[in-house]
């Protein structure tokens, strides 16, 4: 009789360690290697136990953050805690778009301050404002700043409040 793979075992006591707290949500799960030396294991072995945890929901890898625990108690297929940084700015920024804290016209933070608030690079930041600029809801006026361009539904103010340096015709890119 042949012993039992080890993967089950792995993901199993991960499963533990998540229903207990021991890796509460939103935290990253250990490192391959990590895993391997503990359970004295393959890195292989170990990716399997992680891909079954995947597929059951109890993980989420994200880009630029590694494999985390994901809030069992509002699992869904587009939640927020699994988007990658600039898809998460953007929705932030969007968000607050659509409840007035940014009237059209208004002027958006800038990429510096993105970074430094939501902790990744002004690459990344720029990314999330660019979606923002596809989708028409922010403009960039080179040496002014980024700009909330047009509103959205539920947004207080009308696109007259635009003032005439973030019209139509201003639409370059930074």
């Amino acid at each position: 009789m042949s012993p039992t793979p080890a993967y089950p075992r792995i993901a199993e006591a991960l499963r533990a360690a998540i229903a207990t707290g021991e890796l509460p949500n939103g935290s990253r799960v250990p490192s391959e290697p990590t895993l391997a030396a503990r359970f004295s294991t393959a890195r292989n072995t170990v990716r399997r136990a992680l891909a079954e945890l995947q597929r059951e929901g109890l993980i989420a890898t994200v880009p630029g953050k590694g494999r985390i625990v994901r809030n069992q108690e509002t699992l869904g297929p587009h939640q927020e805690e699994t988007m990658p940084g600039y898809q998460r700015i953007a929705s932030v920024l969007r968000q607050q778009i659509q409840r007035g804290v940014y009237p059209a016209g208004g002027r958006l933070p800038s990429e510096a301050a993105l970074a430094r608030q939501h902790r990744v690079s002004r690459e990344t930041a720029r990314r999330a404002l660019a979606i923002l600029r596809s989708e028409g809801q922010a403009v960039a006026i080179h040496g002014k700043g980024w700009f909330a361009r047009r509103d959205v539904p539920g947004t207080p103010g009308t696109s007259q409040d635009v003032p005439d340096r973030v019209s139509e015709s201003a639409t370059q890119s930074p």
